[in-house]
């Protein structure tokens, strides 16, 4: 070979090779719920749309703690990402506890709408303030009540039961207007409570009830509908911000396509999760519309305490936004 030729390959060999940008990605949920799944979706899309010049580690099951962890991890620049339920940004700004107040939504569909609409990106606008950036609304869903204790139909029937809720002050007196026991806990700890009996239930979305095998320490199911709960995958603004601006678009758009594919999987798999629940033998009750109205006329005037609290600006205008979508 020629000297020329072979010293050229030789001082080729050993230049640098540009390190993909790595984002580490926290999550609370295990790798078969619907969240999970579109968070692998955006890995593959951000991986093949940047020629691997992105790389995205994901870390689910609550490994880099809970969310307030997470979401400090992530302010501080220790995690790039973390997909956490909206109530939590209620630690830093009262604001977000308008998105889970209970019963506000007629239906999922308008409750999509909202957080789709200018009322949903001026709150995620608001993460700024927080050193975060809002890339979008994962839907989480419906939260519905299970328990060990008996079948609920009415306020009255949570009379004394000890409930697991997340700790959102919202979700906590709400349930303690209705007559349960509200008792805050760590999402991680919910099932060996459960188990041991620490607790007599807890609230969650079918899927996660499915997912995380809670049907195995409860007897009862109430479809009770009485919040709607979203993720906000939030991502480091300083680091966002460094980002040539072809990756930001990346990420943004991966995580549009990526909250769409979990939307998808919500709808398609939300049956079949109540089928696996109710072929253990979990008893379901499926409230009439009265009955739904009488846990709802409860709820209404703890929505009214929080109104100051959350911002009448803020309050006032999520509510207009709700009954326009729900008049279209």
């Amino acid at each position: 070979m020629n000297s020329k030729w072979l010293l050229v390959g030789l001082l080729a060999g050993t230049l640098p090779v540009q390190a993909a940008t790595v984002v580490k990605l926290g999550h609370g949920a295990n790798e078969n719920f619907h969240m999970s799944r579109a968070m692998q979706e955006f890995e593959r899309l951000v991986e093949e749309r940047s020629n691997g010049e992105i790389e995205v580690q994901i870390y689910p099951s609550s490994q880099m703690g809970p969310d307030r962890e997470m979401i400090e991890s992530v302010q501080t620049g220790i995690l790039e990402m973390a997909v956490s339920p909206s109530s939590i940004y209620e630690n830093w700004d009262p604001a977000f506890g308008i998105v889970e107040l209970a019963y506000i939504y007629p239906n999922k569909a308008t409750a999509l709408k909202v957080l789709d609409g200018p009322e949903g990106q001026a709150l995620l606008d608001r993460l700024e303030a927080l050193n975060l950036v809002g890339l979008g609304w994962v839907e989480s869903g419906m939260r519905h009540i299970t328990n060990s204790v008996r079948p609920i139909s009415t306020p009255d029937d949570l009379e004394g039961i000890k409930l697991r809720t997340m700790k959102v002050p919202a979700h906590v007196d709400t349930f303690d207007a209705l007559g349960a026991n509200p008792t805050p806990m760590n999402f991680g700890e919910v099932y060996s409570a459960l188990q041991q009996g620490v607790i007599d239930g807890q609230e969650n979305p079918l899927s996660l009830i499915d997912t995380q095998r809670f049907y195995e320490v409860q007897d009862h199911l109430t479809l009770s509908g009485h919040v709607f709960t979203a993720y906000i995958p939030a991502i480091s603004k300083p680091f966002y911000e460094s980002l040539p601006e072809a990756h930001q678009e990346i990420l943004q758009t991966a995580m549009d396509d990526a909250v769409q594919y979990d939307r998808q999987l919500v709808d398609e798999q939300e049956q079949e999760h109540l089928k696996v629940i109710k072929d253990t033998g979990v008893e379901v009750t499926t409230l009439t519309d009265e009955q739904y109205e009488a846990f709802a006329e409860k709820a209404e005037d703890v929505n009214l305490e929080y109104r100051d609290r959350i911002g009448a600006d803020v309050f006032d205008a999520w509510m207009a936004s709700i009954e326009a979508q729900s008049d279209q």
